[in-house]
């Protein structure tokens, strides 16, 4: 077999080339270096401190809280349940009534009857509940239950309110470092284009990876605008909580670090507010069960009356009279058909309420859980993501210069190697974001975003 003689490049080729390559080089070095800043900052400046990320969040909390109208209303259904508690205990202290009346009277004694075709009345009723089985004070017992209540569901509002906030500003963070990586890939493919510019001016032949560049580059553009859009909306929706002031997203890839401990976070959702809200409703339905079953017992009571009449005309003529009262009342309940039925109606709802928290405790130990292996996953991703993140920028960096040394490698392999970077730098970005999000979810579940934010 003969063996094909080596063919040597024509001088007229080698010289294109290198009149080619001359000629983009002042562009396509420009395009080395992406994550360069667009304006350099002035030497003359003074350094801006670090902005504390957790700090931050914690005055958009603290703002939130301050604007939102459902946290207003949870505290006042609060605040009106303690007043709910003094209602019913003042059912124990001492009662007065005083009555009047004007009109006709007529009055028999004796087998006499009198009557006045004008009489004032007037009536005065003192009285104070001894005792009533238990039904007061577990009336009582009720209200307060029902007030904790109140007060651990204002908790929670703040809580889901604060968590809705750290959410967004964190989505927020994750779509302006997203937007960045976009627009240095725009700004790197537009140096390409730029370069190819200068090649297809000496050699026509180029033109159709000119074109190629050109496409890739408005694809880049028409994600960063896509991009940019989401957190101009993600800044209307946080903007509704938080006002225009919108704090800056420096750090927030990193504020939350760390997956906590599984048994820790189970123990923080056994304490968390909801789980505390569910025990306190539960303990009022069983107070009031209690008390409807105190309602079948006697009541007693001591009491002062009086009354006093004045009347002209008619049979008696100007007359006065008067009776008064004192002394102690009990009332002892023979028949209540529709007691046994409310007692057991209370009894079950009581038990509801019970099955009702244990079952929301079992499914947030279960959430805690699957939050808990998601977040060690997104943790796990992120690394990985990184180690192939370090490559795709060698495997970058290798095929650009490859192209740009006499074409050793095709337009299409520098735009593979282009997209397959930008995308794993979007991949890193919302691996590290996803950490963040899952570990607020974790703390909700538990302490609560506020107090770790304290």
């Amino acid at each position: 077999m003969t063996a094909r003689p080596h063919v040597r490049p024509r001088p007229s080729s080698l010289a294109a080339c290198l009149l080619c390559a001359a000629l983009a080089a002042p562009a396509a070095a420009r395009c080395v270096d992406e994550d360069a800043p667009e304006v350099a900052p002035s030497p003359a400046a003074a350094p801006t401190p670090p902005a504390d990320p957790r700090g931050t969040l914690g005055g958009l909390v603290r703002d939130a809280l301050a604007r939102s109208h459902a946290v207003g209303a949870s505290r006042l259904l609060a605040e009106a349940a303690l007043q709910d508690i003094e209602e019913t205990r003042a059912a124990r202290a001492v009662q007065a009534s005083v009555g009047g009346g004007v009109g006709p009277g007529g009055s028999r004694s004796a087998g006499v009857t009198g009557n006045a075709a004008l009489q004032l009345r007037a009536t005065l009723n003192v009285s104070q509940l001894l005792y009533d089985g238990g039904r007061t004070d577990r009336l009582v017992d009720w209200r307060t239950q029902l007030a904790e209540s109140a007060r651990y569901g204002h908790l929670s509002q703040q809580e889901q309110l604060a968590l809705t906030a750290v959410a967004l500003q964190l989505e927020r963070s994750r779509q302006r470092m997203t937007g960045q990586v976009w627009r240095n890939h725009v700004r790197k493919t537009g140096c390409l284009v730029e370069a190819l510019e200068t090649i297809v001016r000496t050699d026509r032949g180029r033109a159709s990876e000119l074109l190629q560049a050109k496409k890739t580059l408005q694809q880049a553009e028409l994600t960063l605008a896509q991009t940019q859009s989401t957190a101009r909306q993600i800044e209307v929706r946080l903007r509704r909580l938080v006002g225009d002031g919108l704090p800056p997203t420096d750090g927030l890839s990193s504020v939350f670090n760390g997956v906590p401990e599984l048994p820790q976070l189970v123990a923080d959702a056994e304490r968390s507010t909801e789980i505390a809200q569910l025990d306190a409703q539960a303990a009022a339905a069983r107070r009031y069960a209690e008390a409807v079953a105190a309602g079948n017992k006697p009541q007693l009571s001591w009491n002062i009356g009086g009354s006093a009449a004045a009347g002209t005309g008619g049979t008696t003529g100007p007359a006065k009279s008067g009776s008064y009262s004192v002394g102690v009342s009990v009332n002892i309940p023979l028949l209540s058909p529709g007691l046994e039925p409310a007692s057991g109606a209370a009894a079950k709802r009581a038990e509801a309420a019970r099955l009702q928290r244990a079952e929301a405790l079992e499914s947030r130990r279960s959430r805690v859980a699957e939050v808990h292996e998601q977040a060690l996953a997104s943790v796990d991703r992120a690394e990985r993501v990184a180690a192939v993140l370090k490559n795709s920028e060698q495997v970058r960096s290798f095929t650009l210069q490859q192209w740009q040394q006499l074409g050793k490698r095709s337009l299409f392999d520098v735009m593979a190697a282009e997209a397959d970077h930008y995308n794993m730098r979007v991949a890193y970005v919302n691996a590290l974001h996803d950490v963040q999000q899952l570990n607020a979810n974790l703390l909700s579940l538990g302490r609560g975003v506020i107090e770790w934010l304290r």
